[in-house]
């Protein structure tokens, strides 16, 4: 594995002053943070993003994009999230949707998606876990059948986080049989979410609010023109795209305003040793994360594919966010209750409501430490 030490130079310190900058000026004195990629979907908050430049970053200019490093994305990611900031309805195809058509979309559809994404007007979700196979993608069942003019997709995909709001969602699915690799015969479709066929259904956390779903496809028409990438390749493109997916500060950073907003709170109140102790461990772990993941920023900028250090990050990160959650609360003074209360113990409560899911999304545990243990042995 490969964590190269680095810092911010000069002008990604002023890109990141500028993005503060913008959050100061455009999130309202009463707003409500968020916790990571759950803190909204705010289609008019993100075309001011786009506006700026701060969408699609790392896409080409002839396709809209800014041109502009992976390294400049996670600046903008991370105070993005550090603010709680509204960016479900563009974020997944920012991350991940564009960069994966840029490597395997065809010039049609590069031309056709890459534009509106990244003016903040095309929102994607991802197609990839199953009732019956989590984070096994090998074993996915959903299937495409050639028909005339294209592939017909039945099967069910779960988890799919803003399905009910968004446009598309890039489906891994078997196109033809798995014959002793079940990793070959996979392929990436891309599928309109108000196509015929397609029952998209919630599954609300336990606090009611509602982020991930159910996405049923019953024979859906998928014309030739949405394969992406070439048939029977869609392990090697999805394992490939991981790498935006697992690697980014969305996986640290989930907790990060429980923790500021207990700061604020204990600000004027002397720290007893367990809290003293809370504030220490956290920050350093919040910084030490926060420097394996820019790293990898800076490994995909040097052309690397860092799978296996994705992978860690993920690790490290979601079960950190976890930890924060149980470590906050045992030094929290009141009563939790996601409607009442400080800020702090209203985010705290909402955390330990929806924080059971931060190691499920992108990849379990177990198998990110497999993917890990197999780089580490090679």
């Amino acid at each position: 594995m490969n964590f190269a030490p680095t810092s911010l130079s000069d002008t990604e310190r002023q890109l990141r002053s500028e993005v503060r900058e913008f959050l100061a000026s455009e999130l309202p004195p009463d707003f409500r943070p968020g916790l990571g990629m759950a803190a909204g979907h705010d289609p008019a908050f993100s075309r001011k993003l786009a506006a700026r430049g701060w969408v699609g970053m790392a896409i080409p200019p002839e396709y809209g994009g800014g041109g502009r490093t992976a390294v400049d994305r996670f600046i903008v990611t991370e105070e993005l999230l550090a603010a709680g900031a509204p960016l479900g309805a563009h974020f997944v195809a920012d991350r991940q949707t564009g960069p994966t058509l840029l490597h395997y979309g065809t010039e049609q559809q590069r031309q056709r998606f890459l534009g509106p994404i990244c003016a903040g007007e095309c929102w994607f979700s991802l197609g990839m876990s199953e009732p019956d196979s989590g984070s096994d993608l090998a074993s996915v069942r959903t299937a495409a059948t050639r028909v005339d003019g294209g592939w017909s997709v039945s099967g069910t995909k779960i988890w799919t986080s803003g399905a009910h709001l968004n446009h598309y969602f890039v489906v891994l699915c078997r196109t033809s049989p798995a014959e002793g690799d079940r990793h070959a015969g996979l392929s990436q479709l891309i599928v309109d979410l108000s196509s015929p066929g397609v029952r998209i259904s919630p599954i609300p956390y336990l606090d009611g609010s509602h982020h991930f779903n159910e996405v049923v496809l019953e024979d859906v028409f998928v014309p030739d023109d949405m394969v992406l990438g070439e048939i029977g390749s869609g392990w090697r493109q999805v394992t490939s795209e991981l790498a935006y997916e697992r690697s980014g500060p969305d996986r640290y950073l989930s907790t990060f305003n429980v923790y500021r907003e207990f700061l604020r709170e204990m600000a004027d109140q002397p720290l007893d040793d367990a809290r003293a102790r809370a504030v220490g461990y956290l920050a350093a772990r919040f910084w030490t994360i926060r420097q394996l993941s820019l790293s990898v920023a800076r490994l995909i900028d040097a052309k690397r594919a860092p799978a296996i250090e994705s992978a860690l990050v993920k690790d490290l990160g979601t079960v950190f966010e976890q930890e924060s959650i149980t470590l906050l609360r045992s030094v929290a003074d009141s009563e939790l209750d996601p409607g009442r209360g400080s800020l702090f113990t209203q985010l705290l409560a909402e955390a330990v409501l929806t924080g059971p899911a931060f190691t499920l999304r992108g990849g379990t545990t177990e198998v990110l430490r497999s993917v890990a243990a197999k780089g580490l042995n090679r």
